[in-house]
Order: C-alpha cells, then sequence, then structure tokens
C-alpha cells in the first residue's frame, strides 16, 4: 500500500528492487576499488622506503689515489726528507765495531760521520766534535736528521744518535749489538739525554 491508497503495481516495484540492488552494487564496487588503490599505495610506499634505506647505506668510495697515497706525518715530512737520515736507514742491522765508520761496523759517532758525509754534510769524527760543532737545537723543536746526545759512561757526554722523528732514533749501541732503533720514550734513554743539534 503507498500513500492514496493505491497498490503499487508489479512493474513499479520490480524497478524499486533494481534501483537497490544498483545502489548496493555501485556501493560494493567502490569500496573494492577503494581497497585495491590503498593496497597500490601501500606497496609503493614500501618500494620507496627500501630504496631510500638502500640508498643511505652505501658509503661514499674513496678514489684510487686517495686508498693508495698515505698523508704525511708530522714526524717526517715527505717533502724534503734529510738525506743523512736515510742512509743511516739503510745501516740498520749493521754490527757495532768500536772505532768503526764503514758498513764492516759502527760506533755512535761512527754512524753519524759516515751517513752524513755520504750525504754530502761534513761533520767531526768524535761525538765529542759533533756536540760542539752542531747548532743547539731545543728538544721540543727536534727535525728528522738532527742528533741526539746521551750521558752514559761516568755521567759526561759519550753518545750520539740520529733523530727519525716520534721520539725515536737510530744509533749505534754497544759491544755485540747492531745499527737499530730507540726510543725516547724509553727511561733509560730519556733520562740521559743532554741536548740535541742540527748541522745544516
Amino acid at each position: 500500500m503507498v500513500p492514496g491508497g493505491q497498490v503499487p503495481s508489479e512493474h513499479a516495484a520490480a524497478t524499486v528492487v533494481a534501483q537497490t540492488n544498483l545502489s548496493r552494487e555501485k556501493t560494493v564496487g567502490s569500496t573494492s576499488q577503494n581497497r585495491r588503490i590503498a593496497v597500490r599505495v601501500v606497496l609503493l610506499l614500501a618500494v620507496v622506503g627500501l630504496t631510500a634505506c638502500s640508498s643511505a647505506r652505501k658509503a661514499p668510495q674513496p678514489s684510487a689515489v686517495e686508498r693508495v697515497t698515505p698523508a704525511p706525518t708530522r714526524a717526517e715530512p715527505q717533502s724534503h726528507p734529510h738525506r743523512g737520515l736515510s742512509i743511516a736507514r739503510d745501516m740498520l742491522g749493521m754490527p757495532y765495531r768500536y772505532g768503526g765508520a764503514t758498513p764492516k761496523g759502527f760506533d755512535c759517532s761512527g754512524l753519524v760521520y759516515y751517513s752524513y758525509r755520504k750525504a754530502g754534510i761534513e761533520v767531526p769524527r768524535t761525538t765529542h766534535g759533533q756536540y760542539r760543532q752542531s747548532q743547539r737545537v731545543k728538544l721540543s723543536r727536534l727535525q728528522p736528521g738532527d742528533l741526539i746526545f746521551f750521558r752514559i759512561s761516568r755521567n759526561t757526554l759519550s753518545h750520539v744518535g740520529i733523530y727519525v722523528g716520534g721520539k725515536r732514533f737510530i744509533h749505534a749501541p754497544s759491544g755485540g749489538k747492531r745499527v737499530a732503533y730507540a726510543s725516547l720514550d724509553n727511561p733509560y734513554w730519556e733520562t740521559r739525554v743532554i741536548g740535541a743539534g742540527r748541522f745544516q
């Protein structure tokens, strides 16, 4: 029964049902389409996020030059290496020999004498002569190639080494030993230093 007391015809009723079903289909279809769009958006965001993480993890790679070229150190500048020091390094492992000043054997001042003369620098033969004629240098201003002097025997000047850098020096220690590195961090040497000198 509809307003006015009239009974709807079968055709009118069918029309109402069809319109209701169509409205439901549109609602279901719209919901399904919205779900598909939402899934696509989520997948897209996930892909973008993975790409961003992957890019963030990649550290910049150094160039070939950076990988093979070491940085120069403060202790031993690479631009002007001391020639006498280079020669003394070549003598590492040579035997100690009292009064020696050749690769067959060195005493401490003989190593300085040989290395410096090979480098074209004239120095006296003895430790005392090297100390007297060298220009005084503060220990805080030592440079590679400078000479370091020590008191060992009878608390008098009796030993010399060639400064390398980083508180290390090369010397011919004593009988039975060989030309080697030593360190001023060693209390034995640190407490026996009496000064340093330089030959230009």
